[in-house]
């Protein structure tokens, strides 16, 4: 019996070229990607109107698009995700604000008791547009960093203590490792006829009986790991080499900077835009 390849979740898949095109994100350093997003999205967060956080959305959805190289599933995903965040917490806050802080706008329904008034969706909209700004801002290093790589840079640039680094790597490692395990319990349970049944009762059930041997495969798992770490010599010197470089290039300043010099600029344009109107 074959059990299907492991998914990748935590990015952990093949490691990208960082000798690639300079539009490409993949190619640049993990921690610019990390920690360049941080000053805007404090500002967006800290914003109240609702075109300071849409530019920093857009900038950071033209960003993916450019150079996220992501596949047209993962793109419309996204998109769809955003969309429908936005819609529901739009809905959502202008049906939960306090009329009595919104009843001076328009009334744009009246269900019973209940009003929907133009300033409590212009509140709601807001929110919504800083949560995406705040999300696909994170995602940028999100979708376009390999797990492995943000670990070297950290090592590298941050100075993080390798024994640390690596200890979160292998506990990484696990995640698709348990989705593999996972799909092999099914499938032997599948053949062994134990499928339990349908519905919820059903369903907690089964997944109950998954748990043991998942248990069980994750102790062997890391017995392994532990003993493959320690015959290796792991932790035994206070540096070590490493077989693949994270440098940090012109390339990855350039979007320091830019990154950067988001956070004030938006802020400004939208003031001048909106002749100093909140």
């Amino acid at each position: 019996m074959m059990a299907r390849a492991p998914r990748n979740p935590v990015g952990l898949g093949a490691e990208p070229d960082l000798n690639g095109s300079v539009l490409d994100l993949r190619t640049y350093n993990p921690l610019v990607k990390v920690l360049g997003p941080i000053a805007a999205m404090v500002v967006a967060i800290g914003s109240r109107d609702l075109l300071t956080p849409a530019l920093f959305a857009a900038l950071a959805l033209a960003l993916l698009l450019v150079g996220g190289r992501l596949a047209v599933r993962t793109l419309g995903g996204l998109l769809l995700g955003v969309t429908t965040l936005v819609a529901v917490m739009t809905v959502s806050f202008g049906i939960w604000t306090d009329p009595a802080q919104v009843d001076h706008t328009h009334a744009l329904l009246r269900l019973g008791p209940l009003t929907l008034w133009s300033g409590a969706l212009e509140t709601g909209l807001a929110t919504g547009l800083r949560v995406a700004a705040v999300v696909l801002l994170a995602l940028l290093s999100g979708l376009t960093t390999h797990g492995a790589d943000l670990v070297r840079s950290m090592i590298a640039q941050l100075r993080v203590p390798y024994r640390i680094g690596y200890a979160g790597l292998a506990a990484l490692r696990f995640v698709p490792r348990f989705a593999q395990e996972l799909d092999t319990i099914r499938s032997a349970h599948r053949v062994r006829g134990l499928s339990g049944g349908r519905g919820p009762v059903a369903g907690v059930r089964r997944y109950a009986g998954y748990a043991i041997p998942l248990l069980a495969g994750g102790i062997r798992h890391a017995d392994r790991v532990s003993l493959s770490m320690e015959s290796r010599g792991f932790g035994a010197y206070p540096s070590r080499t490493e077989r693949r470089h994270i440098p940090f290039r012109l390339r990855d300043g350039v979007l320091v900077v830019l990154l950067l010099a988001a956070a004030p600029l938006v802020p400004l344009l939208v003031h001048h835009l909106t002749g100093g109107t909140p």
